[in-house]
């Protein structure tokens, strides 16, 4: 494992930089909008409902960016996105300089959050490509674990920004960081030696959507990998939409307590991480593992009495869901056509990811703090009855 993590930070050290860098600073705008929104309203329904307004964009435009990451160059459209997510920043800031209201604060993270899915789906499309020789769950491994140390460091310099000054200046240095991104990626391009090409040159936007369905209807596993990623979403959303009312409302911590619940929770997502990279763990064991991690982490959030128990839940549901996500990323990898991977899985994580925002208003709907808890308990069920459903004989896949 440490011999690969050597030669993988050797070849292409600079481009998961650039990685590093822009999703740190989604972090902090992820970070930033559900307290501030519960801090000025102490309201958990307005904290859940901004946190939906924030991701469903995101989810919303999956399709559209698959599409124009198998079209369009991926290096091109990840330069898009950390340009227009900087520019965005600037003017967001601008705007409430001049106008005031939170609604600057969650607009800049749901537009930003645009750009933030494209710039994902490029990546997604050009890691096959790079890394064309490589065991892929190695490689979606070590990209989690940069993803999951971008988590540990938000958290942290976003609260510590925070408590020094407000949240203008966690999304100045928000703006700074995607350009930073960009200047790694600028860099990293002129030393690559690897062809990454677009894979489509029909200029039909029909064709790609009917290929995307047709995928999605006959490849044997596909559906069932998307029923069962969505069910484990529906945790995995409700327990992002409302971790700062549970922890500064309910077990009536501080802004720190906050940052450190996160920092926890991506700090154990990158230890299962890397334990998954150096295992010899088949894809469906790595299915089946991370699906019930989800679960119990939900139940230990739902019932947990006070902060510290609530910190176990909510690593226990971020770790296990960063491990699940090595799990569909590989079995997507396998399935999906190369020519189409980036329309077909745009199409897939909107169905996906429909459960996150969905959580997010599920929470807007409750009476009270206390009412949290039965909801999660609630969904966390109703993720353990879908994936006993789905385990039946005839939804197995017959490819993995």
């Amino acid at each position: 494992m440490f011999r690969f993590w050597f030669r993988f930070k050797q070849a292409s050290g600079l481009f998961f930089t650039s990685m590093f860098a822009a999703r740190l600073a989604d972090q902090f705008l992820l970070f930033v909008v559900p307290l501030v929104v519960y801090q000025v309203t102490q309201s958990v329904a307005l904290s859940g409902l901004a946190y939906a307004v924030e991701t469903v964009p995101r989810v919303l435009f999956y399709p559209i960016c698959g599409v124009l990451s198998d079209r369009y160059s991926p290096l091109r459209l990840m330069q898009i996105s950390q340009i227009g997510r900087a520019l965005i920043c600037i003017f967001g800031l601008a705007g409430f300089a001049v106008f005031g209201g939170l609604d600057w604060v969650v607009g800049i993270s749901a537009l930003c959050g645009l750009l933030t899915t494209q710039g994902f789906m490029a990546r997604e499309v050009m890691l096959p490509q790079i890394f064309a020789t490589a065991r892929f769950e190695k490689i979606q491994s070590i990209s989690q674990s940069v993803n999951q140390t971008s988590i540990v460091a938000g958290p942290l310099l976003a609260a510590s920004l925070f408590a020094l000054s407000n949240w203008q200046t966690v999304v100045v240095v928000a703006a700074l960081l995607f350009v930073l991104a960009e200047i790694s990626m600028m860099i990293w391009r002129r030393g690559n030696r690897t062809p990454i090409t677009a894979s489509d040159d029909n200029p039909s936007w029909v064709a790609p959507f009917r290929t995307a369905f047709s995928h999605l209807a006959y490849l044997p596993g596909l559906k069932r990998v998307i029923a069962l990623t969505a069910s484990v979403n529906l945790v995995f959303g409700i327990t992002l939409a409302t971790s700062a009312a549970m922890v500064t409302g309910l077990h009536g911590q501080s802004d720190a307590h906050y940052a450190l619940l996160q920092t926890i929770g991506a700090g154990f997502t990158i230890f299962v991480l890397m334990v998954v990279g150096a295992s010899r763990l088949s894809v469906g064991m790595i299915g089946l593992v991370s699906f019930s991690g989800v679960f119990l982490g939900g139940v230990i959030t739902a019932l947990s009495p006070d902060y510290w128990l609530y910190m176990v839940g909510f690593a226990v549901v971020l770790g296990f869901d960063g491990m699940f996500n090595i799990y569909i990323r590989t079995v997507r990898q396998k399935l999906i056509p190369a020519k189409d991977y980036g329309k077909t899985t745009g199409v897939i994580i909107l169905f996906n990811n429909m459960t996150q925002p969905l959580a997010g208003l599920l929470v807007g709907l409750t009476a009270s703090l206390e009412q949290t808890g039965w909801l999660i308990l609630v969904l966390s069920g109703v993720m353990l009855l879908g994936g006993a459903i789905l385990s039946l004989p005839r939804f197995q896949a017959r490819t993995i």
